[in-house]
């Protein structure tokens, strides 16, 4: 750790803030990372469908999450959601936005993760996951792809079966994309082994929006594999809404800080 990581002893502090823009030429634009905080866990937090690096921010995440990042207890990371945004665009198609999507885990896994290790001062740092609705999805298939370097997945509301928005044919690169989909096909593995190992959590609210049938049916997928995961309903006052999410993210993330 270097003396300008160190949060200052003394006065207000104010929680440091890294952006950096990679260029990815099969993507073929720049993709904004960002990062708040001194040391600590590393936790890679995606945002929704159409929302960039800076999302969590503006929707004050950083506020709520700010006492674990003056304890030092973990340290966020976010990333433009390059498959969100493609499956927002009106004249998508299935094959475009599973193109967009596998290139953007390619991104994450190959670009994104050394970022983030070299930014920790660790060559070997094992990853957390986040995310709410767009977010969750990316947050599960992460750990999902790539047991590795993700240790866990915290998916909030998340929507894991993208056919209630695609239509058919699905390529192999939806198939690969959606662990709804591969992953009752995985065969046993250095991959499955791995995914043993790690832990996919699935809060979700039962209010306006939220579609709590999805985390089940992603936890049957899961349990039939034996992956370890836990869906958390928080009832009928939780809808699909960033304060819903606000409360979410501190709970579960200071629950994992303390264990460790």
């Amino acid at each position: 750790m270097t003396r300008e990581q160190q949060p200052p002893k003394q006065g207000p502090r104010e929680i440091p803030k890294r952006t950096e823009r990679l260029f990815d030429e099969a993507i073929g634009r720049e993709i904004l990372c960002a990062r708040w905080g001194w040391w600590g866990l590393p936790v890679l937090l995606y945002p929704t469908a159409g929302g960039d690096a800076e999302e969590v921010e503006r929707m004050k995440m950083m506020v709520v999450l700010r006492p674990l990042l003056e304890a030092g207890r973990i340290k966020v990371f976010s990333v433009d959601s390059i498959g969100g945004q493609a499956l927002t665009q009106k004249d998508r198609t299935t094959q475009s936005f599973a193109r967009a999507q596998t290139l953007f885990d390619r991104f994450v896994y190959n670009r994104v993760v050394p970022w983030i290790r070299k930014d920790c001062d660790s060559p070997a740092a094992e990853i957390v996951t986040a995310g709410a609705s767009i977010g969750a999805y990316n947050a599960a298939a992460s750990v999902c792809r790539h047991p590795d370097v993700f240790s866990r997945a915290i998916a909030m509301s998340g929507t894991f079966d993208l056919t209630k928005w695609l239509e058919p044919p699905y390529s192999l690169d939806f198939y690969y994309s959606s662990p709804m989909h591969f992953i009752p096909n995985l065969g046993e593995c250095e991959q499955l082994r791995l995914l043993r190992t790690r832990h996919i959590l699935l809060p979700t609210g039962s209010g306006p929006y939220e579609e709590p049938a999805q985390s089940w049916r992603l936890a049957q997928v899961l349990g039939a594999k034996g992956i370890p995961n836990r869906v958390d309903d928080w009832g009928k006052d939780y809808d699909h809404a960033w304060p819903t999410w606000r409360e979410m993210l501190p709970k579960y993330l200071g629950e994992i800080t303390q264990a460790s």
